[in-house]
This record gives structure tokens, sequence and C-alpha cells, in this order.
């Protein structure tokens, strides 16, 4: 905890900018729960492992995104993370635990920034193109599909490689994860982002495995997916064609080598302490409190500063693992339960528990 003059510090920080707003702090910070959620607040002491965990570290990754939320009213909080010297302090003066449920189990899994071999020239090692978003797709409706952008050739000649990489595979592998890194002959590498997709639903090529009965669901992973593709090339690519859905990539030529990927917030995020989260029940940015279970169980404050298509509940979360091989390895076995709270404004906490 920090010492009483920490405290002050904040408090008198608070009460400073209370004057200058005229109105509560916490007034209208998010919006209100889906019908089907219920909201507990749950008291710091009761959170597992939440003494031993390291909050600045929290704090930290809080900040960077903290700054670019839409709601004015967050502009006041941030400012007071900025100058104060106890994480945990900070996190327990203004927030409450809130435990948001909709009737599903809660799941953890975890996705990675994946790292492969290209070039920005074509030959007949790096085969495989990367493209950019064309012009003209239209938003909310479904365009080409896999099969027709790679068999077709609707993307040809139209100047939207960013490069080409060796396997088909990894190609598919750095789509779902929506960012990545390839890495050139050179020793260079080229940073790509989100910029968008053909509109057609994922299917998992996982699941389509299991489906056609090659495998059972706790046989399949990223490594046996890749090696039964090379091992069965035709069927293999009827396999990568299954998943109509395809993403188009930008190239992000200022970001730091030491950064990690940009998420949902346009901000780079951090191994171990950003969270992908269902904007329904979290807010982006929000920080939460996570408690897995499963082989290597974890309590740690992380930051919602993520997205994605399969994150979709109250009580699931996709935690970023890192950048390569081995945080993806890694990653690929996570699947475990446990529960995640959510830390609002005290205010908006107790509000969001009496609206049940």
């Amino acid at each position: 905890m920090a010492a009483g003059s920490d405290r002050r510090m904040i408090l008198r920080g608070l009460a400073f900018t209370l004057a200058l707003l005229g109105t509560p702090l916490y007034a209208g910070l998010g919006d209100e729960l889906p019908g089907d959620a219920r909201a507990q607040v749950i008291e710091f002491k009761d959170l597992n492992g939440w003494a031993e965990d390291d909050h600045d570290a929290a704090l930290s990754v809080f900040i960077d995104t903290c700054i670019d939320l839409d709601e004015p009213l967050w502009a006041p909080l941030c400012a007071l993370a900025q100058q104060q010297s106890s994480g945990r302090a900070f996190f327990e003066l203004f927030f409450r635990p809130v435990l948001i449920e909709n009737g599903t189990d809660s799941l953890f899994t975890a996705y990675y920034e994946p790292e492969i071999r290209g070039s920005r020239q074509q030959s007949e090692i790096y085969r495989y193109p990367v493209y950019r978003k064309p012009a003209g797709i239209p938003s909310g409706q479904s365009w080409h599909t896999r099969r027709e952008i790679e068999e077709g050739g609707v993307l040809i000649d139209r100047g939207l490689e960013i490069a080409w990489v060796a396997d088909p595979v990894d190609l598919q592998f750095l789509q779902i994860q929506g960012s990545g890194r390839i890495r050139l002959p050179d020793g260079s590498a080229i940073r790509l982002g989100y910029a968008g997709n053909n509109g057609h639903p994922f299917k998992s090529l996982g699941n389509e495995l299991v489906r056609r009965g090659v495998y059972n669901p706790h046989q399949v992973s990223q490594s046996v997916i890749r090696n039964w593709v090379r091992r069965n090339p035709v069927d293999g690519h009827d396999l990568l064609m299954s998943n109509a859905s395809f993403v188009f990539f930008r190239e992000l030529r200022r970001m730091p080598k030491h950064k990690g990927p940009l998420g949902a917030m346009n901000r780079s995020i951090t191994a171990h302490r950003s969270v992908a989260i269902d904007p329904k029940y979290t807010p982006l940015g929000a920080p939460v409190w996570l408690e897995k279970a499963g082989k290597e169980p974890f309590n740690r404050l992380m930051v919602a500063q993520d997205t994605g298509s399969r994150v979709k509940g109250a009580q699931r979360a996709d935690i970023f693992w890192g950048t390569g091989g081995e945080a993806g390895q890694l990653a690929g076995e996570i699947r475990d339960g446990g529960r995640m709270l959510v830390l609002f404004p005290i205010q908006r906490a107790y509000a969001l528990e009496a609206e049940d």
C-alpha cells in the first residue's frame, strides 16, 4: 500500500479535479449492462492473490490506453493515475471489482503475435501473398470468399501485396491472430496490423478436422494442423479453403521492435497484462482481475485492450501471450476456467449492482 503521504496526494488531486469539473468524477462512466447480465461488487480482500500481484506493472499498462478512452470523465482519473506512486493504492482507492455473469461458463484462452518467414519479392520459396485491404469492399457485407481470393485470383495485379510468405498454414494462422511479424531474409521484419476482412464468418480448422473424423478435440493444436496439411497437400488445401474468412493487413512502419502488436484501441498491447474481452460486458480500457484455473493457474491484474470475433460472453477472455513460435505454442495450450472481475470506478460499480 502507498504511504499516508501518497494517499493524501491522490486525494488532494481528486478534490482539485472535482472542483474543476463541478460534477461527480464517476458519473456516467460506462453504459448499462445487457439484460442477460448480473453484476456483483466484490471486496478486494476476497480476490484470490490480490496482495501478491505487481499492481505497478498493471498500472503502467492501464495508463498506456487510459488517455484514449472516449468518455471524457475518464480524463481526470487517468491524470491521477500518472501522478501516484503505488498502483495498489490507486486501484483500491478509486475502483471496486465487479463480477459480471450472463449465465455462460467462464473460458480463458490465449493468443499471440506470429512471426513467420517471408520476403518483399515473390519467389519459388515465398509464394503466398499477404494482402492490403482493397478499396470498394462493402461495409457489413460479405465479399469474395477465401477460395475465390486464393484460387480465383481476384486480387492479382492490383498492387496489394505487402509481402510473400513460405507457408500457407502460417499465413492463415497469421490471419487468425490478426497481427504479426514477417521475418525477411536479411533479418529485418515487417510489422503487420489488422486492416479488415471479407465479411465471412471464421471457421476453425481444428474443429473442421474433428468434424471430418481426423482427430479428437483434445488432439488438435497448431502444430498438428500444420503437419497434417503438409502430409496431405490436396486435402490440406481443401481444409484451408474451408475457412471462408480472409483477413487483410496494413504495414506498421513506425512500431518499435520491443512493443507488442496493436490492440483494438490502436495501442501496443503487453504480454501477460493485456486481454481481449467482449465489449458488450467489459469496457475497453478497463482494468480486469483474472483468476485463471487450469494446469498453470495465475491471478493477475490486466487491462482490457483488445477484442476478438470469438471472444463472446461476460466471463470470456483471450490473454495476449507474447510474440513468436514459443508464445504461440504456449498460447495454444491454454483453455481454462476461472473468473474475471472488472474494476469499475466506485460509484459506477455500485450503480451496476443496483441495476439488478
